[in-house]
């Protein structure tokens, strides 16, 4: 009897779509230390892996390409592709996740690459798309955002979820997520480099936030002083206000938020105006302390 084959991705929840994809969190050195061997590991022609006209990413920096195409010369490709039969010509293949290696071993003039082949549907294909994308260092904050959403919406899965998957808190996938209420012109900003997340955040108290976010960059304004701004714009106000005594600026609090969901547990930085300061760390039991122990010492 043939055993049917285990249903990966939505079948077995998220999480499970994360380990199909298995980027690795401290570059592609890491990846080094992946064992492959078990799971279906194999060369195959360059000429024979096509794109998938469906990734949601379209836009590949050039400057970006060039470097990794550069490190593919001189160590290869050190991460597997993970792939699927073409639906269009099952002899090919169609890349799942990997675009960007794909592309820069192109530029390396590479003849074959390592891949492993999965066979997934078409919406585990979009999915793990996405999955891959929010993972990028180097996404701007309205592409995270939107990645977020797309888990959420088209794929049902909760913010609870996302978060957990992905190794983020579910108030950083909320805060994230609310960006996308601002209007467009202001996500433009953000897309483009002029306006932090930290600014975008600060902007979404505002009653015309289109105004402050064009004054913030043409002035060059601090995510403080957009916060303040918006603070002294609000129903009510006649003046900006003034920082109470212990107030912590946006810039501290976003430092904070991005800490505790980069080590799963609470960080609290309490700075002063003299420059020293104390940051502090709340852990649930004994194990979680190891965990702080191991990341303090490199281990």
């Amino acid at each position: 009897m043939v055993k049917k084959r285990e249903r990966t991705g939505l079948g077995r929840g998220l999480s499970a779509l994360m380990a199909d994809i298995d980027i690795p969190s401290s570059g592609a050195a890491a990846a080094e230390f992946v064992d492959y061997s078990a799971r279906g590991l194999r060369r195959v022609a360059i000429d024979r892996i096509t794109p998938n006209p469906e990734q949601p990413r379209r836009h590949f920096a050039e400057t970006a390409l060039a470097e990794l195409a550069a490190s593919i010369r001189e160590k290869g490709v050190i991460q597997p592709l993970i792939v699927r039969p073409d639906p269009a010509n099952p002899q090919d293949f169609q890349i799942v996740a990997g675009e960007r290696r794909w592309r820069a071993a192109q530029q390396a003039q590479l003849h074959e690459l390592p891949v492993i082949v999965r066979d997934f549907d078409e919406t585990e294909v979009l999915e793990v798309a996405i999955i891959e994308n929010v993972q990028r260092a180097d996404l701007n904050p309205m592409e995270e955002a939107l990645g977020y959403r797309q888990l959420i919406d088209r794929f049902g899965h909760t913010q609870e979820k996302v978060a957990q998957a992905l190794g983020k808190s579910r108030s950083h996938i909320a805060n994230m997520m609310r960006l996308l209420a601002l209007p467009e012109d202001i996500q433009s900003f953000v897309r483009g480099g002029q306006l932090s997340a930290g600014h975008a955040r600060a902007l979404l108290t505002a009653p015309d936030q289109l105004l402050l976010a064009r004054q913030a960059v043409a002035n060059g304004w601090s995510v403080r002083e957009v916060e303040e701004r918006a603070k002294a714009t609000r129903p009510g106000r006649t003046s900006k206000p003034k920082a109470r005594v212990g107030d912590k600026d946006a810039d501290t609090v976003a430092l904070e938020r991005d800490l505790t969901a980069a080590i799963g547990m609470t960080v609290r930085i309490d700075h002063q105006p003299s420059g020293e300061g104390r940051v502090s760390i709340r852990y649930k039991d004994l194990e979680a302390l190891d965990d702080i122990i191991r990341l303090l010492s490199g281990n």
